[in-house]
Order: structure tokens, then C-alpha cells, then sequence
């Protein structure tokens, strides 16, 4: 998806991941594409009450750009956890404006490099975004995300500019330290981890 208001600008926008359900992945691969994992690796947050509207009206105008708000059962990695019935998940739909569908990961490469918004480098995002799913444990790692995060790196090393951005080196626990650090903004009861 676009992100003209986090990861990029209007004139520039970056780049952001999304999850898509699987009649709209069916709608917008074509048939040839080998099917993806059907399993998508995340953390799931217990609000408490007192805290829910508070966390709803923040979420909303921070993922306005590009997500819709559904719901999705969601299973933790350990199977003696109960899962949970109806969890909500903001997702950017192919009827939203932002929603971009598959595109040539090297393009995509060299749009991520390039593109800076409010919240940072584009390509911060991504490569944070990698760390973090190689941080949920073993299966998180996402294939794409790995080759277009190397992709990426390769573009940054081929502008003379890698020096410049994470490498992989980045540590999660820096980013999670760094960001919750700055997250006057975020309301009670929760953490700000948005980025990626």
C-alpha cells in the first residue's frame, strides 16, 4: 500500500506492508503465482476497558491512510492458548485508494530507498519490518519481505548510501527501546511499536 502520511508524502509516497484475505489475494495474483503461507505471523494486544475508545480513536486516524478495519480469528503460537475468536486487524482493502497490489520488486526497491515521510526512511520501515518477523520466532520470516529488504540494501549499496540506513546489523530490541522511548503521543495502557 501507499503511505503518503507515515513512510512517505503526497508528491513521494512510500511503501507499507498489508495483509489481504484470500478472496481479494485470489482477485489480484494471477492464477500461476504460487500460493502464499496461509499463515501470517503477528502480535495480538488486550486492551483493558477503560482504555478501549482512547485506543480506537488513535489507531483509527493513524492507519486511516490505506487500512479498513476487519475482524480475524487469531491463534497463538503456543497451541495450549486459547485463540481468539474475533480480533481486530486493520487492512488495506483493493477497493481502498492507497491498495497498489503486487508490483516488480525492484522498482519497489528503489521507490522503499528513496521515499521519506513524517515517521522516517521508507526503508527503516522495511528493514525493521524484516527484523521484527525474524524476531516472532521460528515460520515468522516472510520471503518476501526478505528479498526485497535485500533488494533494497543492494539498491542503497549500489547509490554509495548504505552507510547511511540500517543494515543487518539492526537490532530489534534497539528500534522497540528507540520508539517506546518517543511514544509521549500513544495512549495509556499501550505501547507504541509502529514502526515497523
Amino acid at each position: 500500500s501507499c503511505s503518503e502520511d507515515h513512510r512517505g508524502t503526497p508528491a513521494h509516497p512510500g511503501r507499507v506492508v498489508t495483509l489481504i484475505d484470500r478472496p481479494h489475494y485470489d482477485c489480484i495474483v494471477p492464477p500461476s503465482t504460487p500460493p502464499p503461507s496461509y499463515r501470517v505471523w503477528g502480535a495480538a494486544y488486550h486492551i483493558p476497558q477503560q482504555y478501549v475508545n482512547e485506543v480506537q480513536e488513535y489507531l483509527d486516524i493513524r492507519e486511516i491512510n490505506g487500512y479498513s478495519i476487519q475482524y480475524a480469528p487469531f491463534q497463538p503460537a503456543s497451541r495450549e492458548e486459547r485463540p481468539i475468536e474475533k480480533c481486530m486487524v486493520y487492512i488495506g482493502l483493493p477497493s481502498n485508494p492507497q491498495f497498489l497490489g503486487p508490483q516488480d520488486l525492484d522498482k519497489l526497491a528503489a521507490t522503499i530507498w528513496r521515499c521519506k515521510g513524517p515517521s522516517g526512511e521508507n526503508r527503516d520501515y522495511l528493514f525493521m519490518l524484516e527484523n521484527a518477523l525474524k524476531g516472532l520466532g521460528d515460520g515468522a520470516e516472510d520471503e518476501h519481505v526478505e528479498e526485497l529488504a535485500k533488494r533494497t540494501r543492494e539498491t542503497g549499496m549500489a547509490s554509495g548510501e548504505i552507510g547511511a540506513t540500517l543494515g543487518d546489523g539492526f537490532s530489534v530490541e534497539v528500534a522497540i527501546e528507540k520508539v517506546t522511548s518517543n511514544s509521549k503521543s500513544s495512549p495509556k495502557g499501550t505501547e507504541e511499536v509502529e514502526k515497523p
